[in-house]
């Protein structure tokens, strides 16, 4: 997904909450970085540890995009059900996916 930050950055820039200060772009192309950046020491075992850490951390930094993303996508008369559906379930799957983030840190 890192990757994609920088490839198709559109659909990124459009979820980043707008009171946040300076350019959607920056954010997407930060975040493409980060998240480029905790795959590769997840990947590593010598830094796994410290990628779980990372990981947890980027889960709950990125938590107001998905925020931003579900708000759109309630606000928007276009958006399919199914869109608005997975808007608002994928906010609760943060919590297993920061747990798991932080057991990946605990076992390395």
């Amino acid at each position: 997904m890192g990757v994609l930050h920088f490839a198709a950055p559109k659909p990124f820039d459009s979820i980043v909450p707008p009171q946040l200060p300076g350019s959607a772009r920056a954010y997407t192309y930060a975040s493409g970085v980060a998240e480029i950046g905790v795959a590769a020491a997840l990947a590593v075992p010598r830094t796994r540890r410290l990628g779980g850490s990372l990981a947890a951390m980027l889960f709950v930094a990125v938590f107001p995009a998905n925020i931003q993303f579900t708000v759109d996508s309630l606000r928007n008369p276009k958006a399919s059900t199914l869109v608005r559906i997975a808007s608002v379930a994928r906010l609760p799957l943060q919590i297993p996916m920061i747990r798991t983030a932080l057991r990946v840190r605990a076992a390395a």
